[in-house]
């Protein structure tokens, strides 16, 4: 499970530990950046969307409200936080 806000990329920026930040792009869709030192997920910036999704735990001073359930194939498990599938 995860929880991600989505952001316009001029308002994203790394403030600490850049020269961590590794970049994977399994497709041209999406880049993955990550912390190469512990391989913890920080940032998905997607070529379709033009946002970019920043893992809502990297920012820990956003008060965060869960608004949407994104389901995939099938469900592995139940949200009860009352959002929209």
């Amino acid at each position: 499970m995860n929880a991600f806000t989505l952001w316009k990329p001029e308002a994203v920026r790394i403030t600490a530990g850049a020269q961590h930040v590794a970049t994977f792009e399994k497709t041209a869709m999406s880049q993955r950046k990550y912390c190469a030192e512990c391989g913890g997920h920080l940032i998905d910036q997607s070529s379709d969307t033009r946002l970019v999704d920043v893992f809502a735990a990297t920012l820990p001073t956003l008060p965060f409200t869960p608004g949407v359930h994104v389901n995939y194939a099938r469900r592995c498990c139940r949200c009860g936080m009352g959002c929209p599938n």
